[in-house]
């Protein structure tokens, strides 16, 4: 009642609506029901911009593959046939619908369990069945095309499943239940099976189809079928039944394998069928995004005049200097915050005074307290880092060494230093004292060349003798951040 009333309300208002929504008949855009656009147009088939629909027939083979009376017996194959016709919508360009109808004949053979001699022989049955199904047809060619490709395509790769129903007429001769009163004559033992709404089958498969011209498709496709029926090969009704065919195996639906090659006449008058139609492709080709489009936008009403990419509507900087890096606000940045921006600092990590770059002066610390200035340069030494394997200094690490030989350099001069390459326990005991010994050299050379005197400096590898950690021998023995510094450099008094 409820439905009913609702129903009577709101006809008029659909009806009223429609009818004063339409379209004027004289087809002129823009108008004022196109909302100003001149690429408006009446949605109606006549709208439509690809053909959907197709009649598709083909045919081939068909083979009862699970069934007690199989079609491969005996190591050769009983050969069947099928036919099908089919018509096809395509729904979106990856997926369509098919209602189907098939036909076709399978034949098979299989001897009795347990029987011998000349009455048992070989039973031979043929099938006859005639079925209609709605098929899913999903096109992975164009589901899974690269965003990036802008070819078009010929060939396309389907994945199909549905279910159905299906009738079918089986005889099956049998030299012993098969004669008629010990006469030679035999007389087939027929099941029948009408088409009626309990006598489903599923079927699933793949499918190779190509694009032949804008009317035609050629197609391949193998398909299997389940029918869940335990009599559609002519074994009988149960698995006790006479003759005993269905004992010989355990399952209970006869399934078979068909392998069809077919056309599908494509209908309408577009020249592009919406399964060879890829969306991407189109807008590429349409637009020219990736060429041709140039987009003229403004991004800085105001300008930026200090050109170090924030607008001068929000940049707190703007005079920043030429080459320099700012932050969101358009501030350059000063990592170590001493005053110095980066641009202009000569050790952007260490804090310093101006006048000396940024830099720490080099009198900072006192010769004369030698423990307390290697413990400083100990401090620089720490997570100094090497190329892989090799003695090669990162370049990351330059700021710390300048400041280590800044404060060698202040150190009494009479006092003879080591620097100490040491590694962690894995590998060889010999690569890693020849490792350690040339990344000690490393480190040396590069402090002689920032002033230090050779005098006063020598490299010493100790390999994996010196660990930080004894207990990481194996190195199996401790958590990574131990190992890696047991992997180190460090400075002493000799």
């Amino acid at each position: 009642m409820r439905l009913n009333l609702l129903l009577a309300l709101f006809a008029p208002v659909a009806f009223f609506a429609q009818n004063n929504s339409k379209v004027n008949d004289a087809g002129d855009y823009p108008n004022a029901y196109s909302n100003g656009s001149a690429n408006v147009y009446p949605f109606n088939n006549e709208a439509r911009k690809f053909r959907d629909w197709s009649v598709s027939v083909g045919g081939g083979g068909a083979f009862l593959h699970a069934a007690d009376v199989n079609s491969f017996y005996d190591g050769k194959v009983n050969f069947g046939w099928n036919g099908y016709i089919s018509l096809d919508k395509q729904i979106s360009h990856t997926f369509a619908l098919s209602l189907m109808g098939s036909m076709g004949k399978t034949n098979q053979k299989a001897l009795l369990p347990g029987q011998a001699g000349v009455k048992a022989g070989v039973g031979t049955a043929w099938t006859k069945y005639h079925q209609i199904s709605l098929l899913g047809d999903l096109n992975f060619s164009n589901l899974l095309r690269r965003v990036d490709n802008h070819s078009n395509f010929k060939w396309a790769l389907h994945g199909y499943a549905g279910i159905g129903l299906q009738g079918y007429n089986t005889l099956l001769l049998d030299n012993d239940a098969s004669r008629w009163n010990d006469v030679p004559k035999r007389i087939p033992i027929e099941i029948q099976q009408d088409l009626r709404i309990d006598s489903f089958f599923f079927q699933f498969g793949t499918g190779l189809s190509y694009n032949l011209s804008k009317l035609v498709d050629i197609e391949a496709r193998v398909m299997y079928v389940a029918t869940g029926d335990d009599s559609f090969d002519g074994g009988g009704w149960s698995s006790d039944a006479k003759p005993a065919y269905n004992a010989i195996t355990p399952g209970h639906s006869d399934n078979m394998i068909t392998a069809n090659l077919g056309l599908s006449f494509k209908l309408g008058k577009h020249d592009t069928h919406l399964r060879w139609f890829d969306p991407l492709q189109d807008a590429y080709r349409r637009t020219n995004i990736l060429e041709n489009t140039v987009v003229d936008f403004v991004v800085c009403e105001k300008g930026d005049h200090d050109y170090d990419g924030v607008c001068d509507d929000w940049d707190r900087q703007l005079d920043t200097p030429a080459g320099a890096r700012v932050d969101g606000a358009g501030v350059a940045l000063d990592m170590d915050l001493d005053g110095v921006i980066d641009l202009y600092d000569k050790c952007v990590t260490v804090p310093g005074p101006v006048e000396n770059n940024g830099c720490p002066p080099a009198n900072t610390y006192d010769g004369s307290n030698t423990a307390t200035n290697i413990e400083e340069v100990n401090k620089f030494f720490e997570g100094i880092e090497f190329e892989l394997n090799s003695a090669k200094i990162r370049p990351q690490s330059f700021d710390k060494l300048d400041q280590a030989a800044e404060i060698i350099k202040g150190l009494d001069s009479s006092n003879k230093f080591a620097v100490i390459g040491a590694t962690d326990a894995r590998g060889s005991a010999a690569l890693n004292q020849k490792l350690s010994q040339r990344r000690a050299d490393a480190v040396v050379s590069y402090l002689v060349k920032k002033g230090v005197s050779s005098q006063i400096l020598t490299a010493e590898g100790r390999g994996k003798t010196d660990l930080k950690y004894p207990e990481c021998d194996p190195a199996t023995n401790c958590p990574e951040w131990k190992n890696e510094e047991n992997r180190r450099v460090y400075f002493i008094q000799k």
